[in-house]
């Protein structure tokens, strides 16, 4: 697939979450996360026990709303294709598309719901250990390791200042010196 392609396909959705109340063409934003209730539904809001409006719905169109499954996008060209020289009768190529499609739809659903919930759980689950455990363990202690240690990075920093600085400077002008002439013969 032409990587140029990549840019054209994928739409950019852009979420204001500012709370400013001026605004430069004296307009109303739009809601993007919460659809208007109608006047009816204002009323019953909080005494339904199901609520209608969805604060995914506006998105749900926008499944990689970031492009980051671009190589994904393959259609049946992309996976077969025939020469100019050497080709099938044409009922066969448009069976061949009809099933490729077909298969590549089903399966893909056939695997995401077998796979999707408990994938989503174990990653839901992994990332809350793993961001717990940098929250309460990690953090501190890259903290307390800091501020025990602050005296080296003193130490290391007029080290660096009396020592390495001059020495890669001195270097640096002695190599500066130098220049390389090409000519040709």
């Amino acid at each position: 697939m032409d990587s140029t392609m990549k840019g054209e396909d994928s739409e950019e959705v852009e979420i204001d979450l500012e709370d400013s109340e001026d605004f430069d063409n004296g307009e109303e934003p739009q809601m993007l996360w919460r659809a208007h209730p109608a006047h009816e539904e204002e009323e019953n809001i909080h005494t339904s026990t199901l609520v209608e409006i969805s604060d995914t719905k506006p998105l749900i169109n926008v499944r990689d709303p970031r492009g980051i499954n671009d190589c994904l996008k393959v259609t049946f060209e992309d996976v077969i294709a025939e020469p100019v020289s050497v080709r099938s009768g044409d009922r066969v190529w448009i069976w061949s598309h009809a099933l490729f499609e077909v298969c590549r739809v089903w399966i893909y659903r056939i695997v995401t719901v077998l796979l999707a919930i408990p994938i989503s759980v174990i990653s839901g689950l992994l990332f809350a250990i793993f961001s717990c455990f940098h929250i309460w363990m990690v953090s501190p202690c890259i903290h307390c390791i800091r501020m025990g240690t602050r005296w080296l990075q003193s130490l290391w920093s007029i080290v660096l200042g009396i020592i390495v600085r001059p020495f890669l400077t001195s270097a640096g002008r002695c190599c500066g010196g130098f220049s390389i002439h090409l000519a040709k013969e």
